[in-house]
């Protein structure tokens, strides 16, 4: 582990030596990125533009700081100064230049709003340096909602936030420190930043390096953050409270008393897909939430449900958080306040379904037993795998197709594997699965992944959900308890099949921490039985 740390560290530094090269890359990708979304934008807004145009202005703001935040303002179509409009601030997500939500302000103004878009401090031309939803972060948002107040026909006493993954993380921590936030719409962000990339106590590799190298690409990295990035990559342990308390500091997940206490109406969208932000998170802190609320999943990965809509074409979530803020905002009787408020889209197809909270999502469990006492060498990926991050839940979007395993071929030596008898009816998995079993070690340390699989009649095994677990400091030959909560996913298996549960040791997504010649043992004592529990929707 420490070698695969210190080559990533390599790279960083080759990367900090070409700074000029960054500066240049940044320079002519902004124009590409822009042109693209500006582009896309006036297709697909044409016909509204031509109606009504707004007026559109690029101006640069004063952050935390003094910091220059490179921002745009689209105002209402024919505004006088006199008559005041909601105010919509949506700061851009992580590596996407200012124009990210052009399309939507073009929109949202035409139904009367002032939007502000602004790029986060460390990004693109934006000044200082990332954050990562730190402190100054949120007072940079505060910041834009004090000029947009001074220099824009911004009503103060209607004010929402929303953005598309970092920009959501800030909308939601920004609502719980600036009580002027009325409504926020948090699409593909995070509520708990550890319990994202570092679930399960296991780092999740591909997601971190993606952030990392488009952070490298498209902004200027704190050395905070590039030591946070170093510590995380080369497995220390020394470091883990350090990252802990960092990842803590930036999770809305923090402060949710903040956020109820200000009352701010709170929309949150995520992909079942998400690599980067899985949804078990987002789920989790909806309940938490005492005031108006709505939580929605749909199939997809990290921001691929929104994008469409970011090209200014018909797109469900942006159409929800439209009608969340004008009800919110505007104060529209548009029925959003009264449709069951935990909406969620099975990756299997079929129309959106509505539940009360997210404990009804799952009204009854499955349980399959894993018997008996197995065995597994660790260091050897079985070919069980969580597949490949965005490529993988995106073909799972557009062609439910998740990444697959032949189940009777997945070698016993490195693969533990347990089948459930064949349904005799169609079984749909709604929520977060459950993994109860005992693990012996031969080492003090290691990492194993657990893999739900809707398995069919020829054996080929369809990726249902996963999770990693790491652990340290076990006593070698001393059984321990281990719960593991898998992704949360909605899934719907077909009469005929079977469900299986398979442990390996290895998978691509993830850094493992098994030493050299690690075995694991799983058992099932008769006082303690393995099991993992299934949520199921009530047929």
């Amino acid at each position: 582990m420490v070698q695969r740390g210190a080559k990533r560290l390599r790279i960083g530094r080759r990367w900090e030596t070409g700074g000029h090269h960054r500066k240049a890359l940044r320079t002519t990708a902004v124009g590409a990125v822009s042109a693209t979304l500006v582009a896309g934008s006036a297709l697909g807004l044409a016909p509204a533009a031509q109606a009504a145009p707004n007026s559109v202005r690029f101006v640069d703001i004063g952050g935390y700081g003094g910091t220059t935040l490179k921002a745009n303002v689209v105002t209402p179509a024919g505004s006088d100064g006199k008559h005041r409009y909601p105010l919509l601030v949506m700061p851009t997500s992580w590596g996407l230049p200012q124009v990210e939500y052009f399309a939507q302000a073009q929109k949202l103004a035409n139904s009367g709003y002032v939007v502000v878009s602004y790029n986060v401090r460390g990004f693109w031309q934006s000044g200082g340096e990332i954050e990562v939803a730190g402190p100054p972060d949120i007072a940079d948002a505060s910041k834009v909602i004090d000029w947009a107040l001074a220099n824009t026909p911004a009503d103060a006493r209607q004010i929402g936030m929303a953005g598309v993954s970092y920009g959501a993380g800030i909308s939601l921590l920004t609502a719980a420190h600036d009580k002027r936030v009325r409504a926020v719409a948090a699409l593909s962000g995070w509520a708990d930043l550890i319990g994202s990339i570092y679930s399960g106590r296991t780092q999740h590799v591909q997601a971190a390096a993606l952030l990392d190298g488009a952070g490298l690409i498209t902004g200027r990295q704190s050395a905070e953050l590039r030591q946070i990035f170093d510590d995380f990559y080369a497995s220390n342990l020394s470091k883990e409270q350090d990252i802990i308390n960092w990842g803590k500091k930036r999770s809305v997940g923090t402060y949710v008393d903040q956020l109820n206490d200000s009352g701010a109406a709170v929309m949150m969208a995520n992909a079942w897909g998400d690599t980067i932000f899985p949804p078990n998170q987002y789920a989790d802190f909806y309940e938490k939430l005492t005031g108006p609320k709505r939580l929605e999943f749909r199939p997809g990965d990290h921001a691929t449900a929104e994008l469409t809509g970011l090209f200014g074409l018909p797109n469900d979530v942006w159409t929800d958080t439209e009608r969340w803020f004008d009800h919110y905002l505007k104060g529209e009787d548009n029925g959003i306040n009264r449709e069951l408020p935990v909406q969620l889209k099975s990756r299997s197809g079929g129309a959106y379904e509505g539940y009360p909270d997210w404990k009804s999502v799952g009204a009854t469990d499955k349980k399959i037993s894993l018997a008996g006492t197995t065995t597994i060498r660790a260091n050897v990926d079985s070919g069980a795998n969580g597949g490949v991050v965005f490529l993988s839940s995106i073909l799972d979007q557009v062609a439910q197709v998740p990444p697959m395993a032949a189940i009777p071929l997945l070698p016993r030596r490195w693969a533990a594997v347990w089948q459930s008898e064949k349904c005799s009816s169609a079984q749909r998995v709604r929520g977060t699965s459950k993994l109860h079993t005992t693990v012996t070690p031969t080492k003090e340390s290691g990492t194993l992944v657990a893999y739900l699989y809707d398995v069919g009649p020829l054996g080929l095994g369809k990726l249902v959900s996963n999770a990693p677990y790491t652990f340290h400091g076990q006593t070698p030959g001393q059984p321990f308890g281990l719960d593991l909560e898998l992704y949360s996913t909605s899934y719907d298996v077909p009469a005929g099949h079977r469900l299986a549960l398979v442990v390996d040791t290895v998978d691509p997504l993830y850094i493992e921490h098994n030493p050299s010649g690690a075995r694991l043992t799983f058992s099932s004592p008769a006082n303690d039985p393995s099991y993992v529990s299934i949520p199921l929707r009530e047929q």
